[in-house]
C-alpha cells in the first residue's frame, strides 16, 4: 500500500466509519480507475466504477436508469456532476468526486440520506480546500 493509499484509508477508517452514519465506504482514484481504500468486505466492481464515471460525465442517465454500487442497484435521487445519491428501500448511497478522489458511502436504515451526505459533502470539501 502506498503512502496515499495509507492516507485514504484513513479518510474511510476514521472520517466516514467513524462517523457512526455509514456501514461501508470506500476511496476511488481521482479518475475512477480503481479503489484506492475500502472498509472491509466493500467491494465495488469495476464496472460499477466506470458506470459511476459516466454518471458524473452524464447526470441524466443516472436520473433515469440509476446506478449500482457494491452489486445493490439505486434509485438515483441526486445526480449532478459532483454528487450522485442513490436509495434502495431505506438503504441508501452517497458519491461524491472530490479533485483528487471519489468518495462513496453507504448507510444502513437507521441514517438519514441528508444526513449522510453532508458528512460526505463536507469531507469532500475539506479535501478540495484544506485550511
Amino acid at each position: 500500500m502506498g503512502a496515499h493509499s495509507a492516507i485514504w484509508q484513513g479518510y474511510v477508517d476514521s472520517s466516514l466509519m467513524g462517523s457512526g452514519q455509514f456501514d461501508k465506504a470506500a476511496i476511488l482514484s481521482h479518475d475512477c480507475s480503481g479503489v484506492e481504500a475500502s472498509s472491509p468486505g466493500f467491494t465495488i466492481s469495476p464496472q460499477e466504477i466506470s458506470a459511476l464515471a459516466a454518471g458524473f460525465r452524464d447526470p441524466g442517465s443516472v436520473q433515469a436508469s440509476g446506478f449500482t454500487v457494491g452489486g445493490d442497484k439505486f434509485f438515483a435521487i441526486r445526480a449532478d456532476d459532483r454528487s450522485l445519491y442513490g436509495k434502495k428501500g431505506k438503504e441508501g448511497v452517497v458519491v461524491v468526486k472530490a479533485v483528487s478522489c471519489v468518495i462513496v458511502a453507504h448507510h444502513g436504515e437507521a441514517v438519514q440520506t441528508p444526513n449522510a451526505a453532508t458528512v460526505v459533502e463536507n469531507l469532500v470539501d475539506y479535501i478540495n480546500n484544506p485550511r
